[in-house]
Formats: structure tokens, C-alpha cells, sequence
């Protein structure tokens, strides 16, 4: 009877102990990450050649997302099919945050960011492709600056991208080297595309509508990288850019009229052709020096002028009829006409002639004006012969063959 005791006792003993084993055995289990948290995470853990897959869906983020590993794609389903969403964002300057070389982003869309969309900072060979970046809620002060925001990169790629309602500019592209923007569309923003402080650019095979500006070409004074020079606008249509501007007070591009096809700012070396210019409503070409804005200039590397403007083989339609700016608008009560298509300030340069700041060639009908700027617009000329001439042409932008 004590054996039958002692052995019950001993089977129990180990029962209980197998049940402890058995319990201690099991792992804790480990909280289900958001999409939000996994996606952040694979950007982290990142090494170069992966490509992160974005799914199809609508992805909730609340807080800005970045990467810094070189050497990587983010590619998702479409551009309207993997969409992160940032409209509920409480944290961070951007939607998507880049400073990495080697960078490719495509087939997706990110909406309604607090700041910028997408910005790539300080990046060689960029490849941004088939993105959509949009505020969904229309055209906003409120709306984040840019949408597509390279600066300070080398060797860039922005192709077959579509912005709307940016409150600065929909494609930026500031401060950079080697770039080719193309077979994009820019609706609502304030700038459709601005190509600022940059060279050796080439924008062509763009839609640029519903803007406040179509196309900017910039260069402005108090940033690290200036000279802008050398950028060829061909083959887009420049049309109907007549939205209201709706830039927060201040900012450079809040100085562009409404109604503006093709403005280039203190630029030089800048070479327009091939493109349709319609119903522009201020004006459908602006060439002007910095010292148009009236702001003060305290850069002693600044050069406001812009030269070797050279405008050949454009069409244009309509336009001028309702311009957005005073000089232009005294203009046109005194002509009783509608704004010339090509307009310059007049502003010379000391020891420069006319056709040393532009050349018009080749552009059918087109009408002119240049606005005795420098004289307060006291006597405006419409005669283009100080301008009949040609500059040379400029050369192709060649990226890697793998962005191309």
C-alpha cells in the first residue's frame, strides 16, 4: 500500500513539474506591428539592393517616414493603388524623408502631408517614377510646400509623376546638378515646376495646367549653392496656369502672378523650344531680373540678372488678357491689348546689349514687349529686331543608363 502511496505521489510530483516546463516553454506573444511600424522598421533595417514593396490600399501614417540606407527601391502597386496617407500626420516635417544615394521610389502616391510630400536630400542618382503626390483637399495655404523635393542631389530622375496642390511648388527641384524632369503633370499648385540655384537641367514632355505659374526657373540670392544656369524647357504645354495664388505671404513664388506660363527669374544660359504656350492669362513668357521684386539684395555673389535667354520654335495662343500684376496691367489699359506673349523687364546689365540677355527665333506670330524696368516703365518697346538672333544650343542631359 505504501509503494502504490509513494509512487502516486512521485507521478504527481512530475506532472506538476511537466506542466511547468510545458508553460515556461511558450513564448510571450509579441504585439502585431502596424503597417505604420513595419514599413519604418524596413526602412531602418534597410541594406543596399532591397526593394520595399508597398501593397495595395490605403496606408494610414502619422508620422513622417525616412530613409538613409543607400542603394534602395520603395515600389508599390500604382499610383492609385499604394497610397500613404498622411492626413491624420502629428509628427514630422515630411510624408517621406530621403538621404541616401542610389534612391528609387515608384508606383505610389502620398497624400495630404503636413509639410512636403516627398523630399531627397543631399542624394546622388535619384529615380523618382509614376508617383503621385496630392492634398486631397484642394488648392490650400495650409497645403505642404512641395511635392516632389529634391535639393542639393546630383544625377536626377523625376519621370511620369503627377502633383496637385502643393503651395509652393508641385516638382521642385533646388540647389542640383544633372537633372531631367519629364512625361509629368502639375495641376493646382502654386509653381508647377520650379527649377531653382540649379544646372544642367532638362524639362520637357510635361502637362503644366491649372497653376498659378506653369514653369519656374530661378535663381535666388542667400543659398548655399547659386549660378543658376543651362536649362533646356521643351516640348510641354504650358496652358491655362490661371489659379489664384495661393502661397503663404513671404515666400518667393507668392511674388509670381496669377496666370503665368514660363517665368525665368535672374537664370542664365536657359534655352525654351518646342513647347505650346496657351491661355496664360497675366502672361505666357516672363523673363525678369530679381530686381523686379523689389526685395533687397544683401549677397555680394548674387548675380539678379538673367542673359542668354534664347526662345525659338514655340507655339502660342491666347493669353494676357487678364494680367495679374500692375506694370503688366497699366500695360495693357494704355494699349487697350492683351498681354504680349513674351515679356522682359528691360533691366540691363552694365556693358550688355538686348540680344546678350535673349533671342527670339523661329516662334511664328509671337508678340513682344520689353518694359523699360529700369526706366519705370516709362517708355515699353513692342520691336523685336534687338532681339532677332540666335545662341547656341544647349546640350542633352544623359543620366545613367539605368535611370534612363
Amino acid at each position: 500500500m505504501k509503494f502504490y502511496k509513494r509512487a502516486a505521489k512521485i507521478i504527481g510530483i512530475l506532472a506538476i513539474g511537466l506542466m511547468i516546463a510545458g508553460c515556461g516553454a511558450e513564448d510571450p506573444a509579441m504585439p502585431e506591428l502596424s503597417f505604420e511600424e513595419s514599413l519604418q522598421q524596413q526602412l531602418i533595417q534597410a541594406r543596399p539592393g532591397d526593394v520595399i514593396e508597398i501593397p495595395a490600399g490605403t496606408h494610414e501614417m502619422t508620422r513622417s517616414l525616412s530613409l538613409t540606407v543607400p542603394g534602395v527601391t520603395i515600389r508599390g502597386a500604382g499610383m492609385d493603388r499604394s497610397i500613404l496617407s498622411f492626413k491624420n500626420q502629428i509628427q514630422g516635417a515630411e510624408g517621406l524623408l530621403v538621404s541616401a544615394d542610389d534612391f528609387v521610389i515608384e508606383d505610389l502616391a502620398i497624400e495630404d502631408t503636413v509639410g512636403d510630400a516627398l523630399k531627397v536630400n543631399e542624394s546622388d542618382n535619384v529615380t523618382i517614377r509614376r508617383v503621385r503626390a496630392e492634398w486631397t483637399g484642394g488648392a490650400l495655404t495650409t497645403n505642404g510646400a512641395y511635392g516632389i523635393y529634391p535639393v542639393q542631389c546630383n544625377k536626377v530622375l523625376i519621370d511620369d509623376v503627377l502633383v496637385i496642390g502643393a503651395s509652393d511648388a508641385g516638382i521642385y527641384v533646388g540647389q542640383s546638378s544633372q537633372i531631367i524632369v519629364r512625361n509629368s503633370r502639375v495641376e493646382y499648385n502654386v509653381a508647377g515646376i520650379e527649377i531653382e540655384n540649379s544646372t544642367f537641367a532638362d524639362v520637357h514632355d510635361n502637362i503644366a495646367t491649372n497653376n498659378t505659374g506653369g514653369i519656374l526657373i530661378f535663381d535666388l540670392p542667400n543659398l548655399p549653392v547659386q549660378g543658376g544656369r543651362n536649362t533646356r524647357v521643351f516640348d510641354n504645354q504650358i496652358f491655362a496656369n490661371n489659379t489664384a495664388n495661393f502661397a503663404p505671404e513671404g515666400n518667393i513664388v507668392a511674388t509670381v502672378p496669377t496666370g503665368t506660363g514660363l517665368m525665368i527669374l535672374a537664370n542664365d544660359n536657359i534655352e525654351v523650344f518646342g513647347n505650346d504656350f496657351i491661355d496664360n492669362d497675366s502672361v505666357n513668357v516672363l523673363i525678369v531680373s530679381y530686381l523686379i521684386t523689389a526685395l533687397p539684395i544683401d549677397d555680394p555673389d548674387y548675380d539678379p540678372f538673367p542673359e542668354s535667354i534664347f526662345i525659338h520654335n514655340n507655339q502660342f495662343s491666347g493669353g494676357g488678357e487678364t494680367p495679374d500684376s500692375e506694370p503688366l496691367a497699366l500695360l495693357q489699359s494704355a494699349t487697350a491689348q492683351s498681354i504680349p506673349d513674351v515679356v522682359w523687364d528691360g533691366i540691363l546689365v552694365g556693358g550688355k546689349q538686348a540680344k546678350d540677355i535673349l533671342c527670339l527665333a523661329e516662334n511664328g506670330e509671337v508678340t513682344f514687349v520689353n518694359l523699360d524696368a529700369s526706366n519705370g516703365f516709362a517708355a515699353p518697346s513692342f520691336d523685336t529686331d534687338a532681339h532677332r538672333c540666335s545662341l547656341p544650343r544647349l546640350s542633352v542631359i544623359s543620366l545613367s543608363p539605368a535611370a534612363q
